[in-house]
């Protein structure tokens, strides 16, 4: 019987539903030298990171790679994310798949241009100051005849026995990490995107679907290690390979985990028995915040640890807080309906979240969309609803995101110390009579002279509070640098209000300020330096353009 296959080596394929291999050259000269050199010798656990996920197919529909190297490059400039996440761009067949059922790992996509298409998009991207991460797929593989399954008539890629080589839930192969070959062609492949496309960073798919045996199946339904136990020890060794592998051979790169399970040192070094991730992707606090978020505001005080549990292990790994495409999606609703109340009560609870999230410990991650609050759950068969930056109370959510990532970045306090301790003390975790939680957020120094210091007061309750009491490390003059309520036009904001600390003890600390804290709102507080506006905290890269040129820009902030 003959079978054609697409070779598994190939840079380039033809456009679906064409399966053919595309004999490719590069040809694309590398304008991102100084972004290069600047990645090699920098840090990225302990840097700034605030993650824009992004569906290119989807982003706005149409667009090639080298469009989105113009409208998205200067869009996620202008509100001043540090990164862009991109659903998978290696080769796949089915577009409802967004990208999960690869079948060409070496190729992006075709459907949006050339591999030297893909590099000028990577290569804008660094030379505006956005590092890229992909989400590769070492988990699964697609079924498809003519790609990698029963490449040679039998399991070569895949294992042979159904208990290890079939995802009941996912519907595809699963890669048989006890072969060597198997094991080469993963962790090069990752190596391929780090080094060929200048890719700074991978984060892996389904990473707890591959540490257990048992994972999705029923009892009698997978095989035990040698050990008797449920743990993968093939896997295991494949992402300690290419974890150890990748930070060895590109030297600033980030590896992050989707893994949902507690499965210890995930982000622990390979040399001492962990999985080798540079970051973990928090499900924990995911879970329980849009749990949270889902409960009318009367009710929340009762569901009050659900906000302060993730501080209880927020240390153990080093944490990315993910609200990612896949919790928009699926009859999930949009991040904006998953609170309760009129749609303005809505529209301020995702502002205070957003901000709470923003000054949490770890790094943030957000899908396409809730930035300006989309309304109507992702749908992968079109843009993004794009009319609603028309609308005020719209755009003021997209304002308010420019605004924190411009104060995010100009402050080390928020990402410093994501991955220690000393970067977050309690002020008050237990005020759930007034759903309101209060903190610090420190930076590198004495906390009580010269490090940088943030204090955070988040309202998730229906009711201001005024003079609300909340201690601080130093005295002296503090200003609000931002105030949720302020992005509405009926509440004027107490952004760039100047407040003296009294020399007071309160929630265990030597000084104490008084604040107004509106309903469903989040402020922040810091010293006063030299005092400076949010609005005058440029981004750390400029750009002209503002939004898709579809777009029309809402009226005022």
């Amino acid at each position: 019987m003959t079978r054609n296959h697409t070779d598994p080596m190939a840079r380039r394929t033809e456009i679906a539903p064409k399966t053919a291999a595309i004999v490719t050259e590069a040809h694309h000269e590398w304008q991102d030298g100084e972004w290069m050199q600047r990645r090699a010798t920098s840090n990225p656990h302990n840097g700034p990171m605030s993650v824009y996920e992004v569906h290119l197919g989807s982003w706005r529909q149409g667009l090639s790679y080298r469009d989105l190297a113009e409208h998205l490059v200067n869009y996620v400039v202008d509100l001043g994310f540090t990164h862009v996440e991109l659903l998978p761009v290696m080769e796949h067949p089915y577009v409802p798949s967004w990208g999960y059922h690869v079948t060409g790992y070496y190729a992006p996509t075709s459907r949006f241009g050339s591999p030297d298409d893909f590099r000028f998009l990577v290569d804008r991207l660094h030379q505006n100051g956005i590092g890229v991460i992909l989400d590769w797929v070492p988990g699964h593989f697609a079924t498809d005849a003519w790609a990698l399954a029963r490449y040679d008539g039998q399991p070569l890629y895949e294992h042979p026995d159904p208990r290890k080589g079939w995802h009941p839930e996912w519907g595809s192969f699963i890669f048989d990490l006890g072969r060597n070959e198997v094991r080469n062609f993963l962790v090069a492949n990752a190596l391929y995107w780090l080094e060929e496309f200048h890719v700074d960073g991978l984060r892996v798919d389904g990473v707890a679907s591959m540490l257990y045996l048992d994972y999705a199946r029923q009892p009698g339904a997978w095989i035990p290690n040698s050990y008797g136990g449920r743990e993968n020890l093939d896997a295991v060794r494949v992402l300690q390979e290419m974890n150890g592998t990748a930070y060895r051979r590109a030297p600033g790169i980030v590896t992050i985990a989707e893994e949902s399970t507690s499965w210890e040192g995930v982000t622990k070094s390979t040399s001492g028995g962990g999985l080798g991730f540079g970051f973990k992707w928090n499900m924990g606090w995911m879970n329980d915040s849009l749990k949270y978020l889902a409960q009318d505001p009367v009710y929340r005080q009762y569901h009050h640890n659900s906000m302060t549990f993730a501080l209880m292990y927020a240390f153990t790994e080093n944490f990315v807080l993910p609200i990612s495409h896949d919790e928009v999606v699926h009859g999930k609703g949009s991040l904006l309906r998953k609170s309760t109340g009129t749609r303005d009560e809505q529209l301020a609870t995702l502002r205070a979240f957003l901000a709470h999230m923003w000054a949490h410990p770890g790094k943030q991650l957000i899908f396409m969309g809730c930035e300006f609050a989309q309304e109507s759950e992702w749908a992968d068969g079109r843009s993004l609803d794009w009319w609603l930056l028309d609308q005020p109370s719209h755009y003021r959510v997209h304002a308010q995101v420019k605004d924190m990532n411009a104060i995010y970045r100009a402050h080390k306090e928020m990402w410093e110390y994501d991955t220690d301790p000393a970067g977050f003390i309690w002020l008050n975790a237990d005020d759930s009579s007034h759903n309101t939680f209060s903190y610090l957020r420190f930076g590198a120094g004495n906390r009580s002279s010269d490090a940088p210091v943030m204090a955070i007061v988040v309202n998730f309750s229906g009711s201001t509070h005024e003079a609300y009491r909340i201690g601080l490390p130093r005295g002296g003059q503090w200003t609000v640098v931002l105030d949720t309520a302020g992005y509405r036009p009926e509440a004027p904001s107490s952004t760039g209000v100047v407040l003296t600390a009294e020399q007071v003890r309160w929630d265990n600390q030597p000084y104490a300020v008084s604040v107004t804290v509106p309903a469903l709102s989040t402020v922040w507080l810091v010293p006063v330096t030299t005092p400076v506006a949010p609005a005058a905290i440029a981004p750390a890269v400029v750009t002209s353009s503002v939004v898709p040129s579809t777009v029309v820009e809402g009226t005022v902030r």
